[in-house]
């Protein structure tokens, strides 16, 4: 009986074995590439960077993963290139931006949608925040706000481009408040805004919390307001858009984390999800973070694929007609 037992036991094991390596059980045997559709020095990759410092570590994946740039489009060119072009071996992920690429989808001229990628993990939420030089005479929205009624179309303030989250706070301002601004999209992501901000190109920005947070210690910028239902851990004394009197909700947080593209083998699949979250949760991630202003909320797949399916639906509301 006990051999019996014992045979079971083996076979069973086997069985569990190759269903969750699905023939991948030594994966990854070499370094892993990370791909980040926007520029060095943004939020995007410098949070990157961070969270897969870790990932050689036994504990981890126990090989490195690699950052490698597509920029450009407001991070069109990085995910059309993963979608039409990367391998889905496990060897190619990619770091996903919501509400980005689902808003850019939903507005067509691209060859990606959520169905294209297959959430592994989410990193963080990054709020937008509404930013001016440090030397700017405004000092809340509501004085951004007067001048844009005063000086229609007038006021400049810049973006990392189109049916980004940048974009989607910036039509929810000029919703809520009944403005009509000018937003200038950049061709180099949110660094590129926020420089456009701080050399006085333009009269004010949305930019990601995280970049902001870092431009204004080093005392290049004022933040004026947060896109987010509640004050940010990070900025206490700055108030949300809806504590200024403008009804915006979270729709333009930026969720940031790890996909890979469609068609990746299943085991690939469940070893990165068994893994990447724990990779997250590693204590010097976590400080590195923290020290850098970067907001962390960590999803797991299933908490992603619903967060992505809630995001579709606000967006496809918000940007209807447009």
């Amino acid at each position: 009986m006990k051999n019996l037992l014992a045979g079971a036991a083996i076979a069973l094991m086997g069985l569990t074995g190759t269903a969750y390596a699905d023939g991948h059980a030594n994966y990854p045997e070499r370094p892993v590439m990370l791909m980040v559709s926007y520029g060095a020095g943004g939020a995007t990759d410098f949070q990157a960077r961070i969270v897969t410092m870790t990932a050689g570590n036994e504990d981890a994946l126990g090989m490195p993963i690699a950052i490698i740039n597509k920029p450009g489009a407001g991070g069109r060119v990085g995910w059309n290139w993963m979608a039409t072009q990367a391998e889905s071996d496990g060897y190619t992920l990619g770091a996903y931006n919501v509400p980005h690429f689902i808003a850019q989808s939903i507005k067509g001229g691209v060859e990606y949608s959520a169905d294209s990628f297959e959430p592994i993990a989410n990193w963080g939420a990054d709020p937008a925040v509404f930013v001016v030089a440090a030397d700017s005479e405004m000092n809340s929205m509501t004085d951004v706000v007067d001048f844009a009624k005063a000086n229609p179309g007038k006021l400049t303030f810049s973006g990392a481009g189109l049916f980004v989250g940048h974009h989607i706070a910036a039509l929810q301002l000029e919703k809520a408040a009944g403005v009509k601004m000018a937003y200038i999209p950049s061709n180099k992501g949110g660094a590129g805004a926020m420089k456009s901000v701080i050399a006085g190109e333009v009269m004010g920005g949305v930019n990601n919390l995280s970049d902001a947070f870092r431009a204004a210690a080093a005392g290049n910028v004022k933040i004026l307001g947060v896109f987010d239902l509640e004050r940010n851990d990070f900025l206490p004394d700055v108030p949300t858009l809806k504590e200024q009197g403008f009804d915006i909700d979270n729709a333009s947080v930026n969720f940031r984390g790890v996909m890979v593209p469609k068609g990746t083998p299943q085991g690939i699949i469940e070893k990165l999800v068994a893994t990447v979250p724990a990779m997250f949760e590693n204590g010097r991630v976590a400080g590195k973070m923290k020290a850098g202003g970067s907001p962390m909320h960590i999803m797991t797949r299933d908490e992603v694929l619903e967060m992505w399916a809630a995001r579709e639906e606000t967006l496809k509301e918000l940007l209807a007609g447009l």
